[in-house]
């Protein structure tokens, strides 16, 4: 956290193809809410699944796609086994990590709840140009000149 001190942000560049346990992408999302220096986001590649919710968690007006980026948005998934009344208790878990996830894409993108939950219903996937449109990202980027603050 040494940004913190010089005033300087911090930029972190994403390429998350598969996404990843939830909790462990929310301790990422978490730490970067947290932090005082803004984050900069960018996409190098693809973010998908949890990796597009750690995109768009960046700082606004400092949410970044290379040209050829592709971003994926979806409701989380998952499988467990065992009795039936574990399996409920899964259940219940995933739905509910599904609303806070929801949530989270509507708090940055500025998307109502609503779209959120329909766009995420199936694997959702978006070029630069269209993230910008739907607020994942604030602006595709050809050239390293064009970053907020350079």
């Amino acid at each position: 956290l040494k940004s913190e001190k010089s005033g300087q942000g911090m930029f972190t560049s994403i390429s998350i193809p598969r996404g990843g346990p939830v909790t462990a992408g929310m301790s990422i999302y978490d730490t970067m809410q947290f932090i005082r220096p803004d984050v900069s986001t960018m996409c190098i590649g693809q973010a998908a699944s949890m990796g597009a919710l750690l995109l768009t968690g960046g700082a606004p007006g400092k949410r970044y796609c290379l040209p050829n980026s592709r971003m994926m948005i979806h409701q989380p998934l998952g499988g467990v086994q065992g009795q039936a009344s574990d399996i409920e208790i899964h259940a219940k878990e995933i739905l509910l990590l599904r609303e806070r996830l929801n949530e989270i894409l509507a708090h940055h993108t500025g998307q109502s709840l609503k779209q959120i939950a329909a766009d995420t219903e199936r694997d959702n996937f978006l070029g630069g140009e269209d993230a910008v449109a739907y607020g994942l990202i604030d602006q595709v980027l050809a050239q390293r000149s064009l970053a907020a603050g350079e």
